[in-house]
């Protein structure tokens, strides 16, 4: 399982974006034009699609695909 690509599809699936216009570099609050409330949402997605517990500190500062993918990474 590739996590960035999966991550790219459900937070586009999740917010009605067409994929193809998300990119791993993207800020994820830009790309999916999204608040904090939002990326609690998202996070929570990622928490049930990949099978993980992140803790808030480990994304505080992460604010594009490839830096969310590689936490997710390091827990599964």
């Amino acid at each position: 399982m590739d996590v960035t690509d999966t991550l790219l599809t459900l937070a586009a699936d999740r917010f009605s974006r067409d994929r193809s216009k998300l990119r791993p570099e993207d800020d994820f609050f830009e790309a999916l034009e999204i608040d904090s409330v939002d990326a609690m949402t998202l996070l929570t997605a990622v928490e049930e699609k990949f099978g993980v517990e992140i803790p808030d500190y480990e994304v505080q500062d992460v604010r594009t695909f490839s830096a969310l993918a590689a936490v997710i990474g390091r827990r599964i």
